[in-house]
């Protein structure tokens, strides 16, 4: 587990930071490694200086190649495969790991830069992913709103 930085919080044996403190560090020259399988990563980018993309299914065969001498920030939709990635890279004696909590939700909740690519959104039913079509007024059915 990092014990080497005073940052972020720890839960669960595995050190996490909120959007906001990921985007100051990697101001600073960390480095977030989005794990989203691409075809989530491609709708949604974050809009930083050095992102690495490499999906969750990748991290085995490719974690080695990840640079040892930055803050690695791993990161997904909401911070469950991302959380998993850190025990990996722990587990394989990196202590410059730290998971994003929340995500490129709380991340876009925030208000910190995002890259939209509209040809490639999504839809399906899982909270994390559903956004409003294009062109969708925004107003609920009578049943719904009970008028």
């Amino acid at each position: 587990m990092s014990t080497c930085f005073n940052i972020g919080f720890t839960s669960h044996g595995v050190q996490n930071l909120t959007p906001k403190e990921s985007y100051e560090l990697c101001r600073g020259g960390a480095v977030i490694v989005d794990v989203r399988e691409s075809y989530l990563s491609n709708f949604k980018m974050f809009n930083i200086r050095e992102v690495i993309y490499l999906p969750f299914s990748e991290l085995p065969g490719s974690y080695s190649d990840l640079p040892g001498d930055k803050l690695l920030i791993f990161a997904d939709a909401v911070g469950l495969r991302s959380r998993e990635s850190v025990l990996f890279m722990n587990e394989h004696g990196y202590e410059n790991a730290f998971n994003m909590a929340g995500g490129i939700v709380d991340w876009e909740r925030d208000g910190l830069p995002l890259t939209t690519d509209i040809n490639n959104r999504l839809s399906g039913s899982c909270m994390c992913q559903l956004k409003a079509r294009e062109g969708a007024t925004g107003r609920r059915s009578d049943k719904a709103t009970g008028r």
